[in-house]
């Protein structure tokens, strides 16, 4: 591991904007800056060197000429040398982290800043990088785009792991290092392995959590083995509430009689919405979580509110719901795939929770997505290009480990084994200690003993 190299040509981007900050013991840098909104331009992937000198003024179809990306990047001492660990959040469409706490303590960042600085970076469309909403019952986010829901599709197309890639390959020229380092948790490993497969000469090391996905593999196939995961998961949790599965039946029936349970703000959960609380199985402390909602009277305010804040695909970041399944789209359409893949026995049972699969039905049932129905419909039938070149991960040099856990509810562990077959230099640990959230449960360990493995 070595500290920061300052690539040959500088700082090429004259748009880098910075801010300086301290709180709780950590120096933060807050950096802005301007990125083409099309990296891939007649079909092909520009280089980031080629994005830079590429000119902003031409509006691409379906798209603006440019959008803003943000990061914020923490240190434990002012002008760090250490390297740059780049941090990859979950989603997609999930803006990444906000610090809250001092140094210290048993958190991954506590254990990555002995040694990095760490970049928190908004992927495009979230947080401060020209986010995408709702607000009043029109789409914010996308003005330059204009109202018809194609052209919309058709720009949101441009908000998956290829582009977020490009992204932050100009964010690391601006920053003028030659190399850094990445950590993907969930989605954010999706985007990772994306980073190897297109551009690995920019990379000093790559961590996974629960991130490795399946390489050309059908949506379908995937989604197929995420249900079998979550019929095991479900009667698990029956097994350790024996009551609960009574109480979600009787949720399901209320909601069935009346169309949907009404939510503060006017969605309506209906049986379809209610079976994704599975996605509470997918975390260590989940079934307790889900447990303690439940024992709520489904009557109460407080029942209702809990149960909106609850469902996992809602208007506080509609591109997770809009283009969830995208991220396993690795050159195929992929047609409502978790819905298309439930089981028979799912379908008849709906106390068989889900986990993250996506249905047509919250877009049309929470008025804040409800903008974006049209535009879902038409994002699942888009063709997206493959993600990943096999032959580059194969011969792909970069170090690294990866948690493949045991039990994940959203990332099967044979296709994430498959996958790291293809890494020669990022070695797998397979645990059943943790579940998804494992980063975020025991965050200096698990880190620490990814570090410790790659480094041998």
């Amino acid at each position: 591991m070595t500290s920061p190299k300052q690539s040959a040509g500088g700082n090429q981007w004259s748009g880098l904007r910075q801010q300086s900050w301290r709180r709780g013991g950590l120096h933060f840098r807050d950096v802005t800056l301007d990125v083409p909104f099309d990296h891939f331009g007649g079909g092909q992937a520009k280089s980031a060197a080629a994005s830079l000198a590429a000119p902003l003024s031409a509006k691409p179809k379906g798209g603006p000429a440019s959008i803003e990306v943000f990061a914020r990047i923490a240190a434990t001492e002012a002008d760090s040398q250490k390297p740059y660990l780049v941090f990859l959040q979950g989603g997609p469409g999930v803006e990444a982290p906000r610090p809250t706490t001092p140094v210290g303590g048993s958190t991954w960042l506590a254990r990555a800043l002995e040694e990095f600085q760490v970049v928190m970076f908004d992927q495009r469309g979230t947080g401060k990088s020209s986010p995408i909403g709702s607000v009043e019952g029109r789409i914010t986010g996308l003005d330059a785009v204009g109202d018809d829901p194609a052209d919309i599709a058709e720009a949101l197309s441009h908000y998956r792991a290829d582009s977020i890639v490009e992204d932050a390959e100009i964010l690391r020229e601006a920053l003028g290092v030659d190399t850094w380092s990445l950590l993907g948790q969930s989605f954010g490993g999706f985007t990772a392995l994306r980073y190897v497969s297109a551009h690995s000469k920019s990379l000093d090391e790559v961590y996974f959590t629960g991130g490795l996905p399946a390489v050309d593999t059908d949506p379908v196939t995937v989604y197929a083995r995420t249900w079998e995961g979550m019929k095991r998961k479900s009667e698990q949790y029956y097994r350790a509430f024996p009551g609960d599965r009574a109480k979600l039946a009787n949720l399901i029936d209320l909601a069935e009689a009346e169309g949907g349970v009404t939510l503060p703000g006017g969605a309506r959960a209906t049986a379809e919405r209610i079976r994704l609380l599975g996605h509470f199985l997918g975390a260590s402390d989940g079934p307790e979580k889900l447990h303690y909602l439940l024992d709520q009277d489904p009557a109460s305010a407080a029942f209702r509110h809990d149960l909106a804040a609850a469902l996992p695909f809602s208007g506080r970041n509609p591109l997770y719901a809009i283009v969830h399944e995208s991220c396993w789209a690795d050159g195929t359409v992929t047609d409502w795939a978790a819905r298309r893949a439930m089981p028979d026995e799912v379908r008849a049972d709906p106390t068989l929770l889900a986990g993250e699969h996506a249905g047509p039905e919250s877009m049309s049932e929470d008025p804040e997505l409800m903008p974006f129905a049209e535009v879902a419909q038409l994002v699942a039938q888009h063709e997206w290009p493959q993600l990943y070149d096999v032959d580059a991960l194969r011969a792909s040099t970069v170090r690294g480990a990866a948690a493949v856990y045991f039990e994940d509810a959203y990332v099967p562990p044979e296709f994430s084994l498959a996958t790291a077959d293809l890494l020669g230099g990022v070695k797998p640990w397979v645990t059943n200690e943790y579940e998804h959230n494992g980063l975020r449960a025991d965050g200096y360990r698990v880190l620490d003993r990814l570090i410790s493995l790659a480094r041998g």
